[in-house]
């Protein structure tokens, strides 16, 4: 596995594997079995898989955890290499963004609810990362995992918006045997907040077949949910 951390270098690479099928698996590193599987899949699917790991500035709120989010780049350099990655691209922030921005992205659509409503420029922030790495890799394919569904719907209609020739492959949320879905900070959850967190996930089952039962009024459902774990 190539261990990439320059653009021009990774620019390289890619033309020597021009005419090969490259899937792409963006991350922020920290992996836990749902990236894994992520590259696992982009492995079986194409011919060249790459994996970046870059923890961007860019999708962190002035009061967000960019400093104490989660990095373990030796653990991640030989999690990539065992699952698939034939090249890990880990550039720097100077590498990515060596001056401030003069063209900003934003989105005019899909970010006024769920955590988006609550992260004012988190999205930005993602597509504009995802557009240059884009551009840097040329994939055929890039890997999402499905916990977060906002953020793939998001990164269907940057592709679909600017015509990236990418097809976007959602991936099935990996959960821990409570329920509760893998994520790089689900480390920093205390005792407690891991026994609560499954409620969420169960809450949401139990919506679920209330409407496929035949429910359809929300109040009723929100009040079930929240009753489930009083």
């Amino acid at each position: 596995m190539q261990i990439i951390r320059t653009i021009k270098k990774m620019k390289q690479a890619i033309k020597i594997h021009a005419a090969e099928q490259i899937g792409f698996v963006p991350t922020m590193g920290f992996f836990h079995e749902g990236h894994l599987e992520l590259m696992r899949q982009a492995h079986k699917e194409n011919d060249i898989t790459v994996v970046s790991v870059f923890v961007n500035p860019m999708q962190f709120g002035p009061n967000e955890d960019f400093e104490s989010y989660p990095r373990d780049e030796q653990r991640d350099i030989e999690l990539a290499s065992e699952n698939g990655a034939d090249i890990i691209f880990m550039p720097s922030i100077e590498e990515m963004y060596p001056r401030s921005p003069i063209i900003s992205m934003d989105i005019l659509e899909r970010t006024n609810v769920l955590c988006g409503k609550s992260r004012p420029g988190h999205f930005a922030g993602v597509v504009t990362v995802l557009s240059k790495l884009f551009h840097i890799i040329q994939p055929q394919k890039v890997y999402f995992g499905m916990k977060d569904a906002q953020q793939t719907a998001v990164v269907a209609a940057l592709i679909e918006d600017l015509n990236f020739p990418i097809e976007l492959v959602g991936v099935p949320t990996v959960r821990e045997p409570s329920g509760l879905a893998k994520s790089s900070r689900n480390v920093r959850l205390s005792e407690k907040e891991k026994s609560e967190a499954p409620s969420l996930y169960q809450a949401l089952q139990l919506g679920r077949k209330m409407v496929l039962d035949g429910e359809t009024n929300p109040a009723i459902i929100k009040k079930r949910g929240q009753q489930l774990h009083c």
